[in-house]
């Protein structure tokens, strides 16, 4: 994940709170409203919540959000959990999870 520092330079986003584990705020893009986001990095994960108001962010808006909070060279997931462990608290709600200290596997490049 990038640093704070780097996180807060972004002029897309709107940080309202800081803490220990993490930031949250807004995130200023065409076409999503209102679009809360919570950034936070404890209990051994990395994690990115957005939730716009008028809609699910799309794949292009996601890799952007991607970009303002990780590294081109890191790697990151969205999860699709069992049905047993599935929790919506929040419609448009989109989650990017990166495990602390472990790295993410990835199949060849050649399926991707």
């Amino acid at each position: 994940m990038k640093t704070l520092e780097e996180i807060k330079s972004n002029s897309k986003l709107e940080i309202k709170q800081t803490a220990i584990d993490g930031i949250s705020g807004f995130l200023h893009m065409t076409g999503l409203r209102h679009c809360t986001v919570i950034a936070s990095w404890g209990g051994g994960w990395e994690h990115v919540s957005v939730c716009p108001a008028n809609r699910c962010p799309d794949w292009d808006e996601m890799c952007q959000i991607k970009d303002m909070f990780w590294k081109e060279d890191e790697v990151v997931m969205q999860l699709h959990p069992s049905k047993s462990d599935y929790v919506n608290l929040m419609p448009n709600c989109l989650h990017l999870w990166r495990p602390i200290g472990r790295e993410i596997p990835v199949p060849p490049i050649l399926y991707v």
